[in-house]
């Protein structure tokens, strides 16, 4: 045996030791009912499970918006933080906009010179005419005129289209919410250097929301025949919840590292209100039920869990023993799938609590 096994061995004995000590001390102090009452208890034996296939996921925004800046200069103010609510259109911050000004500034001086020149060839166009009528001038200095005016009217044309770009630019530096969201992160601070490009926050909608999970290319064929999905979440005391996916799609390509296909299901909002981006889910893909295969099967309500260690209670004629089990995925309402510690025809306890209690005996035996 290798130094690592027995120094595991060592481990799960030390766990089941430490089992033992706890539930002593609780029956010292538990009333007698609870000591003497009987365990119900259940077989242990192989059921048909459809084939499933479990994988990691999680939980991420469909509509998320990385807010970046617009314009150059210092953060002058930014007025919101991670976890904060936003209205479409609503102040996030706002840039130096001193630049900003003088352009709008020097567009303005621009357009009054050019309104200026364009009224000179105006008069002087007018004049030209009159004068051309009158026989004192030739057509050529009345055609020189009118290319004169429509030369001041293109560079006015030009100072307003120059007048309204310094106006956007100035729009810039109001750093504004795309829509109705909440703030995910911030990656700036207030007197930092914003450049165009560079991000300043990220903003989410609540709502929908989609499950993400990288499935293997081995498995890609069993996932995308899978007649039934169900993304699984950890619902506190109400115990697990399992939501159905009202579309799922795979990115049509594959990481070149990891050999993965990206898959990406759409929940429904009423049964994922509770969820947050960055949430970690358990995606299950179930395969049709000619697909079922029998496997030893153990409820739910048997298991024990304490840190690392996984043990159910064991039937025996005097009473209950504890034992080291390793559990796989769920199988859904029939429980866990066993992948080591029990045999078919084992009874085990259905309340691990009361049968770890001195004196406890199964339901089928107590006196």
């Amino acid at each position: 045996m290798t130094a690592s096994a027995i120094q595991n061995r060592m481990s799960v004995t030390r766990h089941l030791h430490g089992f033992v000590h706890m539930f002593a001390a609780l029956a010292l102090a538990a009333p007698v009912w609870a000591q003497t009452a009987a365990v119900p208890t259940t077989v242990v034996q192989p059921k048909a499970v459809g084939a499933s296939y479990e994988l990691d996921g999680v939980i991420q925004a469909v509509k998320q918006s990385t807010v970046a800046a617009q314009a150059s200069g210092r953060i002058a103010t930014f007025v919101v933080k991670a976890g904060d609510k936003v209205r479409a259109g609503q102040l996030l911050a706002t840039i130096d906009d001193r630049e900003a000004v003088a352009g709008v500034q020097r567009s303005q001086a621009q357009i009054n010179q050019a309104d200026a020149e364009l009224r000179n060839a105006q008069s002087n166009l007018e004049r030209t005419r009159d004068l051309q009528s009158k026989g004192f001038i030739s057509k050529a200095a009345l055609d020189t005129a009118e290319a004169q005016h429509k030369g001041a009217t293109a560079v006015r044309d030009q100072a307003i289209a120059g007048a309204r770009q310094s106006s956007i630019s100035q729009g810039f530096t109001r750093v504004t919410a795309p829509f109705d969201g909440w703030v995910l992160q911030t990656s700036a601070e207030a007197g930092e250097l914003a450049v165009p490009g560079k991000p300043l926050l990220t903003v989410y909608a609540p709502q929908p929301l989609r499950a993400v999970v990288q499935v293997p290319a081995s498995r890609s064929q069993s996932v995308r025949t899978a007649a039934q999905t169900l993304v699984e979440v950890e619902d506190g005391p109400n115990g697990l919840q399992q939501i159905t996916p009202v579309q799922r799609s795979a990115v049509p390509s594959a990481d070149p590292v990891s050999q993965t296909t990206e898959w990406r299901l759409d929940l429904p909002p009423r049964d994922s209100a509770a969820l947050v981006p960055g949430q970690q889910v358990k995606v299950r893909f179930a395969q049709t039920q000619s697909a079922s295969v029998a496997k030893l099967v153990v409820p739910e309500a048997a298991v024990l869990r304490r840190g690392e260690l996984t043990a159910v209670y064991i039937a025996t004629a005097t009473g209950f023993t504890l034992r080291a089990v390793r559990v796989g995925s769920k199988a859904g309402s029939d429980g866990y799938e066993v992948l080591a510690g029990l045999t078919s025809g084992e009874v085990v306890a259905l309340d691990p609590i009361r049968a770890g209690f001195a004196n406890a005996k199964p339901a089928s035996s107590a006196k």
